[in-house]
């Protein structure tokens, strides 16, 4: 498998490719939400219930390989970050923009407004 290049992004790059991580997020969220609402209506340990979950795997596999693709580093369940070179601006659905930051060891709790 060929490995995924580093990407360093500046606040405009990560700004411009948002509207497709924003698609592509929301796409998959939707697909999602759809295989766990099969889920919950299947009785537990069916087949039917089992191949929901899975699906559910396979979407969320799917997005984060999408993101990864992109440059972007997948930090949890629909929550990316972008690799500035000092710290990461930081997107997580269903956020309109791309309006936050965190050094690299504050982390997700530590999350700052881009002035």
């Amino acid at each position: 498998m060929e490995a995924v290049q580093k990407r360093s992004w500046t606040l405009d790059g990560a700004r411009a490719v948002l509207g497709d991580v924003r698609r592509r997020t929301e796409q998959a969220v939707r697909e999602a939400d759809d295989w766990l609402a099969r889920r919950d209506s299947a009785a537990a340990g069916s087949p039917e219930r089992e191949q929901a979950e899975r699906k559910v795997q396979e979407v969320v596999g799917r997005w984060a390989r999408e993101m990864e693709a992109l440059g972007l580093d997948v930090k949890g369940l629909w929550l990316v970050d972008f690799d500035n070179g000092s710290g990461y601006y930081c997107w997580r659905w269903p956020e309109e923009e791309l309006a936050y930051y965190h050094s690299y060891d504050e982390g997700f709790a530590g999350r700052i407004r881009i002035q």
